[in-house]
């Protein structure tokens, strides 16, 4: 059932025919880290994991099909990013929450999770029970922080409104993607054919692209998405 609330634990055994589990999408392009996210929510009671995906476009393939309450996600991934992501399911799902999941703790990564409409911004290195607390906050329709993250957004005053501006606010969803896939190398063609647009449309986009950030070359191109990470060296 689609948009189940997680409910406290202290209930009597003719409600407890009535709990429905959390049910959460796990994102990580790391194999390894999601087998070992993957573990620890499966020993949570209260969860249901409902698939893994390695990127954000199988991620929002996934949940087109099937919405989860939950999108646990990484941030650095190829294709599409985590906080690219987390901006389209906010808008296109408003009913699954998405808890960014990562080892960054940047200012400026978390700006754009604030901006993004994430829920939750939970370090890797987070405790078990961390991760718990994290999850039943969020599907309760609230916000988690970590700890780390907190501080920094209540020392630094960060909040959605001061988040407001960015680089990337210059450019449109498709112009950031496809910026994301231009760093990632992959050429005309390739770009055209993952986006099911023609090759002239992403020659347009990028033309637009180099127009908007005063960058005339592709290697220009590249330096800027990896400098504001949107894609990685």
């Amino acid at each position: 059932m689609l948009g189940s609330l997680w409910k406290s634990p202290k209930r009597n055994k003719q409600s407890d025919l009535m709990i429905k589990k959390i049910r959460v999408l796990l994102v990580d392009d790391h194999v390894l880290v999601r087998a070992g996210i993957r573990s620890l929510l499966e020993k949570m009671d209260f969860v249901e994991v409902a698939g893994e995906a390695d990127n954000g476009r199988m991620a929002m393939e996934m949940i087109r099909a099937n919405p989860p309450d939950i999108t646990l996600m990484d941030i650095a991934m190829k294709e599409l990013n985590g906080l690219e992501a987390a901006g389209r399911i906010a808008k296109e799902f408003p009913q699954v929450r998405v808890i960014i999941l990562s080892m960054l703790a940047k200012e400026d990564f978390v700006a754009q999770a604030l901006r993004s409409g994430a829920k939750g911004y939970l370090l890797k290195d987070a405790a078990t029970n961390e991760l718990e607390t994290a999850l039943k906050t969020v599907m309760s329709n609230g916000t988690y922080f970590s700890e780390t993250i907190s501080k920094m957004l209540a020392s630094r005053n960060i909040s959605l409104d001061s988040a407001a501006q960015s680089p990337l606010d210059h450019l449109t969803p498709r112009q950031r993607e496809i910026l994301q896939l231009i760093a990632e190398g992959k050429s005309t063609k390739e770009i055209a054919f993952m986006l099911k647009v023609s090759a002239k449309t992403v020659e347009t986009h990028r033309a637009l692209l180099m127009d908007r950030l005063d960058i005339h070359d592709v290697p220009g191109l590249v330096r800027y998405a990896i400098r504001i990470g949107l894609a990685e060296p």
